[in-house]
């Protein structure tokens, strides 16, 4: 489907961090395999677990755009229409919002190395879902965004 033009749009994709740690598991491993088997094996287990990051890092990239009617993120799009009430999110609200004080019937986009949020409400009568909870790196500037996508 054709949303139109985007006018924000944020990749999401992992930290160098997370890519290190990554690496880092994936190293200890070939260097278990290593002792045990040969170097042959130890080569392709390290071409395999490589191929197995980048995939895993390519998997879960989250893409959020705006257009001028439609909010898109990840696999789901809402129109701007159904959504209202833009909170930011920061660090320790951000994890409550996403944990214990989690309703179980939100549509949830998160991403565990994103700091940051964004909680929009729905007021779709059809909808049953009380509320988007999106990962995001720059909260302010979407919710900027959304205001001025208005439908």
């Amino acid at each position: 489907m054709n949303y139109g033009v985007a006018l924000y749009q944020e990749k999401i994709t992992w930290p160098i961090w997370l890519w290190a740690f990554a690496l880092f598991m994936a190293a200890t491993l070939d260097l278990a395999i290593w002792a045990a088997l040969s170097i042959e094996i130890t080569i392709i287990s390290g071409i395999v677990l490589l191929a197995l990051i980048i995939y895993s890092s390519i998997a879960s990239t989250l893409w959020v755009t705006v257009t001028k009617g439609w909010l898109i993120v990840g696999p789901a799009a809402i129109e701007r229409a159904y959504i209202h009430n833009f909170k930011t999110l920061i660090g320790s609200e951000l994890r409550s919002s996403r944990g214990i004080n989690s309703d179980p019937a939100a549509y949830l986009e998160i991403r565990f190395w994103c700091k940051d949020g964004l909680r929009a409400d729905i007021r779709d009568p059809k909808d049953k879902t009380p509320y988007w909870l999106i990962s995001t790196n720059r909260a302010n500037e979407l919710i900027k965004v959304l205001d001025l996508a208005d439908h």
